[in-house]
């Protein structure tokens, strides 16, 4: 499954046309790049119709109470679409595991290796994103994280789903996919490169010129 890392409204409606992501993701960079200065609600709700299903939104405050109070407010702009975005620290895990119990959908971010993953899936995350690019940045493969945390999930039953971010390459698709994640987040760039082989192109054309000269 594919979701797209954006937050521009028109890039999404016009992706989410293409019939192949299911969701979508920001994050504050991406939000403080594409918003600039919008207010956040009113952007959030350009991204919700301009799309369907799930919407992750990030919260930025820093005490679990602070904390709490942002994840309500997001939830409360559609409890069925905003998904809050929690990053991964000990107040975080506090925080995620009460907005769990409370029915709110979470997506636990920031992580980079497996430990992180599984204590947020036992807390209660129904996302636990993991950054396939920040793990190579450190000079790993984030392969065997995948699939570690895929096995283990199975072989627990535990309900999360992994969720790549921090893709930068197709490879990067294709891999997480390929080793276990549910779903990847695609940049719009980076989905776009996906529509692409020079031999397909050759073979429309081929295909064309053929129906065209046809006698």
């Amino acid at each position: 499954m594919l979701f797209l890392d954006s937050s521009e409204p028109s890039e999404i409606r016009d992706i989410f046309a293409w019939g192949v992501v299911s969701g979508v993701t920001t994050n504050p960079l991406i939000l403080a790049r594409e918003a600039g200065s919008q207010d956040l609600q009113s952007r959030i709700r350009e991204v919700i119709d301009a799309s369907w299903g799930s919407v992750s939104v990030e919260l930025t405050a820093e005490t679990e109470d602070e904390m709490l109070r942002e994840a309500i407010t997001y939830h409360s702009w559609d409890p069925s679409r905003v998904c809050v975005k929690v990053p991964f620290s000990e107040i975080g895990l506090r925080v995620l595991h009460q907005l769990s119990e409370r029915g709110v959908t979470t997506n636990m971010t920031c992580m980079l290796s497996f430990n992180q993953a599984y204590l947020a899936a036992l807390a209660g995350a129904d996302y636990v994103s993991l950054f396939a690019g920040r793990v190579r940045d450190m000079g790993y493969d984030v392969r065997p994280i995948i699939r570690e945390t895929r096995n283990v999930f199975d072989r627990e039953k535990l309900p999360a789903k992994i969720l790549i971010g921090s893709v930068r390459h197709i490879m990067d698709v294709n891999e997480a996919l390929q080793d276990g994640a549910h779903i990847v987040t695609v940049p719009p760039a980076i989905l776009r490169k996906m529509l692409w082989n020079p031999r397909t192109e050759s073979t429309i054309e081929e295909f064309n010129a053929a129906w065209r000269n046809r006698r």
